[in-house]
């Protein structure tokens, strides 16, 4: 039996390299450090409007069902054409098309902005411009996340994927909190100010990468089927179809937060600015995941399994925590597993890809994340609403634990995993 790795086995020539870089290896590459110091300004600002988008629709309706609908409206077009997305960036040139959706999604926090701040913002035009950031998002997603494999060798490839994952996640930590901290003094508009200006440094970060040190991968011709190709590859790589099911399930009905935590924090708690705290310890564990992941030479569907349970675990620990301090602690394990479950399922995905089908899969990952959220963001909302503000939380746990107990089942029937 051979483990199922994202890298190279032990004793070749690659192998050998990326063990001796360690968990940051990636950044020795320059173009991935300039990257991913863009990446992780720019994300901050991401998460002070995500934030700030929560607290703005509260503020309007105090309903988590309408947070849940902003949050569907969000994903629904990766959900619709994430996977046509990926077919695109397999096609052209993913800096390109990055830097042009860069450029879009600065617009687009900055609108948000102005409309706040003078007063014309109400809740149909939050939700447009939500479905605004989610088309524009649709298109990002994969040829982002392609570009970063660009960016360094193929030895490297795993570890830039997990450090990608890091840095979205690790953004996380400050962003909530300062949108905690400043949503009292500057309000929600200035919050959507700030996110725009910080779209300076990803697109810096794209602008001056190095052509002469990337390492593109071939362009998928025109024609074909290149959604219906991808979509046949998962189902028959048993591996992948076991991890797409439990990735996909997981995703819908476990990673709500947004949706939950202001009424959890508000009801439960009395406080709706623990919201941001608790988001930002979540994404220390978040950060902790990831990097734990990166770290590891070999990423086995068992790490993704394991993850996968600690995940469900600290929901339903969170749902009923009785206080922020509580809450608090738990959250660190639940930004854990699912930072960890992400990332390994990634490279694992990405490991097992084609070449030129790296868009596609990149697509489907984030279709299954992403895409879920407009099914699993409104039930979650709904549950809050009117049955039960721990148990909206809580649902996603059990689910997560079912999910994660297949998986390993699944695992001993497959005689070349670990």
């Amino acid at each position: 039996m051979t483990e199922f790795s994202a890298l190279p086995a032990d004793g070749d020539e690659h192998g050998l390299t990326a063990a001796n870089g360690g968990t940051f290896r990636s950044l020795r590459h320059y173009n991935a450090k300039l990257f991913f110091i863009g990446l992780l300004l720019s994300n901050i600002g991401t998460w002070l409007q995500l934030t700030a988008t929560s607290f703005l629709l509260y503020r309007l309706t105090g309903s988590a069902t309408e947070l849940g609908i902003n949050v569907a409206l969000q994903f629904l077009p990766m959900l619709l054409f994430g996977a046509w997305a990926g077919a695109l960036s397999d096609r052209h040139d993913r800096r390109k098309i990055t830097l042009i959706t860069q450029s879009l999604l600065a617009a687009q926090a900055l609108v948000l902005g102005v409309l706040d701040l003078t007063g014309a913002i109400n809740v149909p035009i939050v939700y447009l411009l939500s479905g605004v950031l989610g088309i524009i998002g649709a298109i990002d997603n994969p040829a982002r996340r392609g570009l970063v494999i660009e960016l360094v060798p193929p030895e490297d490839m795993s570890n830039a994927m997990s450090l990608n994952t890091a840095v979205m996640t690790g953004s996380r930590i400050f962003g909530p909190a300062l949108a905690a901290v400043l949503v009292g003094p500057l309000g929600t508009g200035w919050l959507f100010i700030l996110n725009g200006i910080s779209f300076a440094a990803m697109l810096y970060g794209i602008i001056g990468l190095r052509r002469s040190e990337m390492h593109p991968s071939p362009l998928r011709q025109a024609g074909g089927t290149p959604v219906r190709d991808a979509l046949h590859f998962v189902r028959t790589n048993e591996r992948l179809l076991v991890l797409f099911v439990v990735f996909t399930l997981v995703s819908t009905f476990a990673f709500n937060y947004s949706v939950v935590l202001p009424k959890l924090a508000d009801v439960r708690w009395g406080s709706t600015n623990a919201f941001g705290w608790i988001l930002a310890v979540t994404s220390f564990g978040s950060l902790s995941g990831s990097l734990m992941t990166a770290r590891k030479q070999t990423v086995s569907l068992r790490w993704v399994a394991t993850n996968v349970l600690i995940l469900g675990a600290s929901n339903i620990a969170l749902a009923w925590s009785p206080n922020v301090a509580t809450a608090l602690v738990f959250a660190i394990p639940l930004g854990f597993g699912g930072a960890a479950m992400i990332a390994g399922a990634n490279s694992i995905t990405q490991a097992e890809s084609p070449p030129d089908m790296r868009g596609r899969l990149l697509a489907l990952t984030a279709v299954a994340f992403l895409g879920s959220t407009p099914i699993g963001g409104p039930i979650t909302g709904w549950i809050a609403d009117h049955i039960s503000v721990s148990w909206s939380l809580g649902y996603g746990g059990v689910i997560a634990l079912c999910a994660g107990l297949y998986m390993l089942i699944r695992i001993r029937g497959l005689e070349h995993v670990k």
